[in-house]
């Protein structure tokens, strides 16, 4: 049996090569694709080579890049357009291959085996599907081929731009070995320094250190990392129409100025969760699970998530159950920076559901029904002409509206390292 050929390809620089492509002189000057930066509405979402000599880095607030690269040129982003090329790219994919799992609009893993014996090994798979991003989309592309997906990841990052790295027994030991342990997917900061206390500092380390002792310290996450770092990840890559489902619908921003209390916190919670409500009924959908992020003056941040008693659509639910969660992970000795609220576990709003004991299903329908009434006059009259007596106690923190303008940051900025 052959072995999977898996390649992951990474788009470089997507969003701010999209924009050089419409806007050629943007190629000249350092330029990053972002928020608001009047506002502060944002964060760097993508830099082109110029702006990445000045050390600015995907994730940090534009004020920071700006300190770094006063002349940095931010344009706001645009997700539509951004849209039709992945859709162009994805195109060329599944002319390879109907096994496509997108990790993000600008990744995705490729499972190949089946055309090998029609266009070669994996190396001449990549470097055709590189030449025809190339040459049709005016896009380069880093792709990283192994058998499995968690090599075939670190390949497309070892070597960036417009390139492909091969990961294989032959120089596993060589490339992968001597990386940072953070490379590994999923081991974000947090695991990091746990793995580091025990003197783990690469993924050598990694894969060399006993699963017997990776289970004791991280119980089942042990296995997992152990098995990501031997290269034995062996999930599939799913079929591209399985991703065609809304997964999660969510709103993140960071504030003008810092949530320095609950109150502050209230006030873009109430914005964001109109927001996400809006969009589930929008799509037909109710949440069983609504999780939440914080960020704060440090750039750390964490994710927490709670059951809902019922799926629900309804603003009113999303506060309540997010400010249980903002209550309960506030620390008053901290300022925060940016906020997130998202709806998960979803269900079709169209299918009948048990109301709790405790729900009083009266109250329920009113409030869902304000909802539609809000959404309805906004429609025709625009966001502003209506709002929430809590958004009027302070527009500072109130005036965005993130279901229109978009203001949609990707959450695995936010989400906690495991």
């Amino acid at each position: 049996m052959d072995h999977p050929i898996i390649l992951h390809c990474d788009l470089n620089h997507f969003y701010a090569a999209v924009e050089e492509l419409h806007q050629p002189y943007t190629r000249y000057v350092p330029m990053a694709v972002g928020g608001d930066k009047d506002k502060r509405h944002g964060i760097i979402l993508a830099k082109n080579p110029l702006a990445k000599k000045y050390g600015i880095q995907t994730g940090e607030p534009l004020w920071q890049a700006k300190q770094k690269c006063p002349n940095l040129l931010i344009l706001p982003a645009r997700f539509s357009l951004y849209m039709k090329f992945s859709k162009k790219v994805m195109d060329i994919y599944k002319r390879y291959t109907d096994k496509i799992e997108p990790f993000g609009i600008d990744e995705a893993w490729l499972d190949v085996t089946s055309c090998k014996r029609l266009y070669g090994n994996g190396y001449t798979i990549a470097q055709k599907i590189s030449n025809e991003i190339k040459s049709e989309c005016g896009l380069t592309v880093s792709i990283g081929v192994s058998n499995n997906k968690i090599y075939s990841k670190l390949g497309s990052d070892y070597k960036k731009p417009d390139a492909i790295t091969v990961l294989d027994d032959s120089n596993i030991e060589h490339i992968v070995y001597p990386l940072p342990v953070e490379d590994l997917l999923y081991v974000g900061r947090a695991t990091k320094l746990k793995l580091h206390r025990y003197g783990i500092k690469t993924i050598g380390d990694l894969a060399n250190t006993p699963l017997s002792f990776l289970t004791s310290h991280f119980g089942k996450w042990g296995y997992i990392l152990h098995r990501f770092s031997n290269g034995l990840e062996s999930s599939e890559v799913k079929h591209f129409s399985h991703h065609s489902l809304v997964k999660s619908i969510g709103n993140s921003t960071t504030s003008q100025v810092d949530l320095c209390s609950l109150n502050d916190i209230k006030i873009v919670a109430t914005v964001l969760c109109e927001s996400v409500a809006s969009r589930l009924k929008g799509q037909n959908l109710a949440c069983r699970t609504l999780s939440i992020t914080m960020r704060d003056e440090n750039l750390n941040s964490f994710t927490r998530q709670i059951s809902c008693d019922v799926p629900t659509d309804v603003t009113d639910d999303l506060i309540y159950f997010a400010m249980i969660l903002f209550k309960e992970n506030y620390d008053s000795s901290k300022k925060y920076r940016s906020i997130g609220v998202r709806a998960e576990q979803l269900v079709s709003s169209e299918v009948a559901w048990q109301i709790s004991m405790f729900t009083s299903i009266e109250n329920h329908l009113r409030s869902r029904n304000i909802d539609k009434t809000v959404d309805a006059i906004r429609s025709r009259f625009g966001y502003e002409s209506v709002k929430r007596g809590i958004s009027l106690s302070n527009l500072s923190l109130s005036d965005f509206n993130p279901k229109d303008d978009h203001v949609i940051f990707p959450f695995a900025y936010f989400k906690e390292s495991i």
